[in-house]
């Protein structure tokens, strides 16, 4: 039969060392850091304008109405002589979404799209 020996010996403890880089282990070390994170950084640039969207593809045509902007016309005027019925401000969203206007600046003469909801004679 076998007997359990229950004696208990302490592992040595093996002496810590300091972890010390050279100057060619940083640049090595600083080298595998940056390359992933410069190739990336090239496809952001090479790809990155594919992914805006583009203003060219706009409304078909019959969905909408021109109106030309006059001096001293804002969004919120041409809404309510557009569309006298109806609340200025789903108009004024409604134009601004069709147009793709970034503000609420308008210039006199810029002619504005008015959906066919609004549009004035109906």
């Amino acid at each position: 039969m076998t007997t359990i020996d229950t004696t208990w010996y302490p592992r040595p403890i093996a002496p810590r060392t300091r972890l010390r880089l050279t100057t060619r282990g940083r640049r090595a070390l600083a080298f595998v850091v940056a390359l992933p994170v410069s190739v990336a950084m090239v496809i952001a640039v090479i790809s990155g304008g594919s992914a805006l969207a583009g203003r060219e593809g706009g409304a078909p045509e019959g969905t909408f109405s021109a109106v030309v902007v006059a001096p001293g016309d804002s969004l919120w005027s041409i809404a309510e002589r557009v569309a006298p019925g109806a609340d200025p401000r789903d108009v004024v969203d409604a134009i601004v979404r069709l147009n793709a206007l970034d503000g609420a600046g308008l210039q006199a003469g810029q002619s504005l799209a008015i959906p066919t909801d609004y549009a004035p004679g109906r």
